[in-house]
């Protein structure tokens, strides 16, 4: 864009969001354009080319993984390496960007088809988003400006690194982890059940069996998420599965 270029109603509106959440302004502002419109809202640009977010969202989370690796390391410089990836884990999941994008109401901008929308995609869909977004940065500033944004306007901002210690989130770890400490053997398994297209996405249903017998089902838009939220709702069953707990302490 010319140094002195017009923009136009809706740049001036998204660069001037930018400014006010992340304290800069755009100096291309097409990149985050590009980065809030999801690949239902797409556009022909050059032959088979659609523009939308999916190429900013895989580069933004290797920029976001780096730089809260590089944050975590340095803040615990005596924690060990379980503790740093746990932690990263919990700052980069997609329930935690998924609520930041909420909080920072990235829903004004957000390009997408309501006519496709599915529930399970719309939860997901801020935090496609977000990563996006910080790969639209890091073209547009580079790494280390990309960093800064990351550690002063998100994480000392918006995250609480003493609560996030408290909060379990890997809830296939803690599943496994509890079919290993039983006394009795237990087998957990995930499996994949079916697989459903939609026109923009596809669902893995994911269902958990413990020793053959059926416990929590969940779908989502990777099979990752299907099976963390089938173990978040089987380890509910379990709690409430009494005769289940006296079977383990036995």
């Amino acid at each position: 864009m010319p140094l002195f270029a017009r923009r136009s109603p809706e740049e001036k509106a998204l660069s001037d969001y930018i400014h006010n959440v992340f304290g800069f302004r755009p100096k291309n502002v097409a990149l985050y354009q590009i980065a809030f419109t999801h690949k239902s809202r797409s556009e022909e640009n050059i032959g088979k080319y659609h523009i939308h977010n999916e190429r900013l969202e895989y580069l933004g989370d290797t920029v976001l993984s780096t730089s809260v690796a590089d944050y975590l390391f340095k803040t615990y410089p005596t924690q060990a390496e379980g503790f740093l990836t746990e932690m990263r884990s919990k700052i980069v999941s997609r329930s935690s960007l998924n609520q930041l994008s909420q909080k920072l109401g990235f829903e004004q901008f957000i390009k997408f088809n309501a006519e496709n929308k599915t529930e399970t995609a719309f939860k997901s869909l801020g935090g496609n988003v977000f990563e996006a977004l910080m790969g639209a940065i890091y073209l547009d500033r580079g790494f280390d400006f990309t960093k800064h944004i990351i550690i002063d306007r998100i994480i000392h901002v918006h995250i609480d690194l003493d609560q996030l210690q408290q909060t379990e989130t890997n809830f296939k770890s803690k599943l496994l982890e509890w079919a290993q400490k039983s006394k009795k053997k237990k087998h957990v398994d995930f499996r994949l059940m079916n697989e459903t297209k939609t026109k923009n996405n596809k669902l893995f249903h994911v269902q958990i069996f413990i020793n053959g017998k059926p416990y929590a089902e969940s779908s989502d838009t990777s099979i990752k998420k299907a099976e963390q939220s089938a173990a978040q709702k089987t380890l509910v069953l379990l709690a409430e599965d009494v005769s289940l707990q006296h079977e383990s302490e036995r």
